[in-house]
Order: structure tokens, then sequence, then C-alpha cells
């Protein structure tokens, strides 16, 4: 029997207190998908910071522009993409110092990506200049 694909679209105002929607919509999604509640908790984990960074560093703040999360998922995975139009990096000009070290030096940032992708299966970044930021993130549905 084959599996319906569904997918869920949410719009929202680039301010971090919309977060708290967000972690909804992905608590609500994951729910729908049969995830357990541990890996629900990653899921929202993972967009939350994901979010948190575009408000922070992609927009700076600009509450006048907007951050997009779709969740696509079938019976064998769920894919969150966050999408934003502001200022795009490039993921390997980020140096993977040793946790260790970020630690000593009390560093600020330089864990998003690294988290995001502890806690998720597959992790894609695609970045259109002057156009749109993608990160692309997925969770194999363990059966």
């Amino acid at each position: 029997m084959s599996t319906i694909e569904k997918t869920f679209t949410l719009q929202v105002p680039s301010s971090t207190e919309n977060l708290a929607l967000i972690r909804e919509f992905v608590t609500t999604i994951g729910a729908q998908a049969g995830l357990a509640e541990n890996d629900i908790a990653k899921l929202e984990l993972a967009v939350d910071e994901a979010c948190a960074n575009v408000i922070e560093h992609a927009y700076g703040h600009d509450e006048s522009k907007e951050v997009t999360v779709s969740a696509n998922f079938d019976g064998d995975s769920i894919t969150f993409e966050i999408i934003d139009t502001g200022k795009g990096f490039d993921p390997s000009q980020i140096r993977q110092e040793e946790l260790e070290t970020l630690i000593a030096k009390r560093k600020d940032g330089g864990l998003g990506m690294r988290l995001i992708k502890t806690l998720m299966d597959e992790v894609q970044y695609e970045m259109v200049p002057g156009q749109k930021n993608e990160l692309r993130m997925t969770k194999r549905i363990k059966k």
C-alpha cells in the first residue's frame, strides 16, 4: 500500500515572538507523522534553532521580513524547509572548532549548524544570492 505525501506551510513575520508558534507547528506535524515524543523534540529544537538564526543573522531582527517553514512527510521521512530572503552564509566557512574550545572561550554562536546536523539525519543548505536561502532538514521515520 502506498503512503500519501503530506505538505504543510507556515509563514510568519521574522520575530522571536513567533518561535513558539513555529515550535507548535513542528510538534503538530511530528505528531501527525507518528513520531515518538523524543523525535518530535529533536525536530522542534532543530527547526527552532534554524528559525532563530534566520531572525537574528539573516534578517537582523527586521520584523518586516518573513520566515517560511514548510513540512513534508510520507511514510519514510519528514523534511522541514526553512526559507528566507535575508543575508545568506556559506556553511563551509564556519570553523568547526572542538566543542571544548568553544566552551573554554565562552564563544557565542557557531553551534547552530552543528546542533542541527546532530539532531537531523540529513541537512542541506542552498543559497541563491539576492533571492532566497533554503535550509532543508530531514529525519527518517523509524517503523
